[in-house]
């Protein structure tokens, strides 16, 4: 038996890795894990038998323990969620980014921001001039909730080689906005992958992601990424609470120490320091609409069901 990482799932096989190198094998699951009601995902350590008879194929025997596991997309044992927005065309839409911060909060995930077509503030003209405007203001808020920040340009060719650095030794799962361009994104980490990418649609402001499976790619020397298919709306798990939710905003955890009432959901409650913050412009203001309507929306939905 060898070590390996999966690192594609497709048609029911599962592409195996060896650990230390070697070709890829094209490998069927043990029967054992339906019984037991397992399937082996992307980004699973594994144990595999290769057959002998030089036919590249071979049959997965164990799976490790998972650090992580996610459901959509399907992956195991990511660290990281490098969630990708462009800063206009389509507009950046902040709900959809707090939202997949949320969830990769919930998750587990350490988060990196990569803000595409950043050649787009280089314009002239006042449009473009309030794009920087409104992007920076951006780049300040999220920076100082302590997510990093990094802007690409597929057109102009920058950015790609200091996101690369800070994917290393990650497995990174890849999200967000439809039309962003995440898979020329991940052309320029990754190069010679060539993978289809969609102009986005004018009539509709919107692209559609060619991605139909989950494939890890290597990154630099020790980097992978998932590409996933495109999202254009998420829903939050259903056995979170609105403290899940306030737990998931770290900004808010922080301030949360300074208010009377422990347990404090930072919605109505009296002596509250998150909204106080807010109030006084200490904490942004539309991260807190977003977490008082995500609060809400888990909250009726258990009163509900």
């Amino acid at each position: 038996m060898q070590d390996g990482l999966i690192v594609k799932a497709l048609s029911g096989f599962y592409y195996v890795q060896p650990e230390g190198g070697g070709d890829v094998v094209a490998c069927r699951a043990r029967g054992l894990f339906k019984k037991q009601g397992v399937s082996p995902l992307v980004g699973d350590r594994v144990r595999f038998e290769a057959k002998d008879d030089g036919s590249g194929e071979g049959t997965v025997i164990e799976l490790m323990p998972r650090s992580t596991e996610l459901v959509r997309p399907p992956i195991a044992n990511c660290d990281t969620a490098l969630i990708v927005f462009a800063v206009a065309r389509p507009e950046l839409n902040r709900t959809l980014l707090d939202k997949f911060l949320v969830l990769a909060e919930l998750a587990g995930l350490e988060s990196i921001l990569c803000l595409t077509k950043a050649d787009l503030l280089d314009g002239a003209g006042e449009d473009a001039a309030a794009l920087r405007g409104r992007i920076e203001e951006l780049r300040k808020t999220y920076e100082a909730i302590g997510y990093r920040v990094f802007f690409t340009s597929a057109r102009a060719g920058t950015g790609a080689d200091e996101l690369r650095v800070a994917l290393q030794g990650r497995i990174a799962v890849v999200a967000g906005q439809s039309g962003v361009g995440k898979s020329s994104l991940l052309n320029r980490l990754a190069p010679g992958l060539s993978l289809e990418t969609n102009e986005i649609s004018e009539k509709l402001g919107r692209g559609k992601h060619t991605t139909r499976h989950v494939e890890l790619f290597r990154v630099g020397e020790s980097g992978l990424l998932a590409d996933t298919p495109g999202f254009s709306s998420l829903e939050f798990p259903e056995e979170i609470g609105p403290e899940d939710v306030a737990a998931a905003f770290p900004e808010f955890v922080r301030l949360a120490e300074g208010c009377k009432f422990r347990g404090c959901l930072h919605l109505k409650e009296p002596g509250c320091r998150v909204r106080q913050a807010v109030e006084n412009g200490e904490a942004d203001a539309e991260r807190y609409d977003h977490y008082a309507a995500f609060a809400t929306e888990v909250r009726e939905r258990k009163r509900r069901y």
